[in-house]
């Protein structure tokens, strides 16, 4: 017996749906760094992390809201047109599921950064240090 089918195939059509529904709510480094290298308008990167973990190495751009501490209260201000991508460190971290489910429950349009700042770094992208959010610049070679 199959090791891989032993949990069974779901049909192809239903297999369309869940992947479409994953692309629809993620995006990859690759994709990001094109956005933001671009200067996409409406796209905003949520480092869930705490302020000293930002502080210490963030994604360019990306502005410190520490998902422990959203609430309908600290994100008022926030655009409600915009596209909020969150992410923390990694695949073992789960700050930014827990930031775009608090972001979306509170009403705004969220995606999830695949693999967080861990592949982001991983797929050559720098970071910027400090309190600054910065700014990812042009000569970064996006991976796309």
């Amino acid at each position: 017996m199959s090791a891989v089918l032993a949990t069974g195939l779901v049909s192809p059509d239903l297999a369309a749906t869940f992947f479409e529904a994953q692309l629809a709510c993620r995006t990859d480094p690759a994709d990001l760094a094109a956005d933001l290298v671009a200067g996409v308008a409406g796209i905003v990167v949520i480092d869930t992390r705490s302020a000293e973990r930002y502080a210490a190495g963030h994604i360019p751009g990306a502005v410190s809201l520490p998902q422990r501490e959203m609430s309908a209260e600290r994100v008022r201000d926030l655009d409600p047109e915009a596209v909020y991508v969150c992410y923390c460190d990694g695949i073992g971290c789960n700050g930014s599921t827990r930031g775009a489910y608090q972001l979306a429950r509170l009403g705004f349009r969220v995606k999830e950064l695949i693999g967080g700042l861990h592949w982001w770094q991983q797929d050559g992208y720098p970071l910027a240090l400090g309190t600054v959010p910065g700014v990812l610049v042009a000569e970064v070679e996006c991976g796309c």
